[in-house]
């Protein structure tokens, strides 16, 4: 693929908006399905543009030789990507207001230098320990709503599962790092591997339903935009990118725009709280990203 830079800030900042919506989407979609539906209907969905994705790049003759080579690697990656970080995910959104749950979730990156440590061999550098300190500081000013003397949770159960989804997310990155195949090519095939399970799992919940319009089109949404189209927009940013830092840096304004986004559609009131806390969670990420 041809660099340039300028067409790679466009689709990078095509993919960061779409991002940017997904936390208002969530929690639109979960009026209309539990969190176990909509990561069925949404994986559905987003198998369905990845199939087109590799129709179009004649890549399909490719899936079963892919999968063959590494089974259980796919196996582990399929568990985790769509299965249990979205079902962990959407939950957490369920139970949490959007703009605490999208803020929490920032800081999987920071899970993932913590759990490279014991699984990838890498040391914790100082200023990945700084990180550390501020993301998870700014988690506490969020899940106490800004009470930290008091440590007083407004609803642990969401914080938990929002908490532990970054760490599902890290590692299945974490996982993935040791797969070298192409990256819309293994993404199929992990949710070749998830899809039959959620099914399994909608089964044994009884949770069949046929979704509403509402329902349908907020899947459809997540399942293009979370799961899909923005996956790809972001690779050709990155194949296009002369200077990758500057880039991948746009995810920076990411959290706050969804803010926006979340007071404007879904009517929360931002808490000063959320916004500090935040704050702290990407000062931690800057800190990690642009302090080597």
């Amino acid at each position: 693929m041809i660099k340039n830079q300028r067409h790679a800030i466009y689709f990078a900042l095509a993919a960061v908006f779409l991002w940017s919506t997904v936390a208002t989407a969530f929690k639109l979609a979960l009026q209309h399905l539990s969190p176990l539906q909509l990561v069925f209907y949404a994986a559905v969905f987003s198998w369905l543009f990845l199939f087109a994705c590799l129709t179009k790049n004649k890549q399909l003759t490719e899936i079963t030789p892919t999968f063959r080579r590494n089974k259980a690697l796919y196996f582990k990656l399929g568990c985790l990507n769509p299965l249990l970080y979205y079902l962990i995910l959407f939950k957490a959104y369920d139970l949490l207001p959007a703009q605490q749950a999208q803020a929490l979730n920032y800081t999987w990156a920071i899970a993932l230098s913590f759990l490279a440590v014991p699984m990838l061999g890498q040391k914790l550098r100082k200023t990945d320990i700084a990180a550390l300190s501020f993301a998870y500081l700014g988690v506490l000013i969020i899940s106490t709503q800004g009470q930290l003397a008091q440590l007083n949770f407004q609803n642990p159960l969401g914080v938990g599962l929002a908490l532990l989804s970054t760490l599902l997310w890290a590692l299945y990155w974490i996982y993935s790092t040791k797969n070298k195949d192409k990256p819309i090519l293994s993404l199929f095939i992990c949710f070749c591997v998830g899809l039959p399970l959620i099914a399994a799992v909608v089964t044994w919940q009884n949770a069949w339903i046929l979704p509403n319009l509402k329902g349908t089109l907020a899947a459809l949404y997540v399942g293009l935009f979370e799961m899909g189209i923005t996956f790809v927009l972001w690779l050709i940013a990155m194949k296009k990118a002369e200077n990758t830092a500057k880039v991948s840096n746009l995810i920076f304004i990411s959290p706050f725009i969804s803010l926006i986004l979340i007071n404007q559609f879904l009517g929360e009131e931002i808490h000063p709280a959320t916004l500090v806390g935040l704050l702290f969670i990407v000062a931690g990420l800057m800190v990690q990203k642009l302090i080597k």
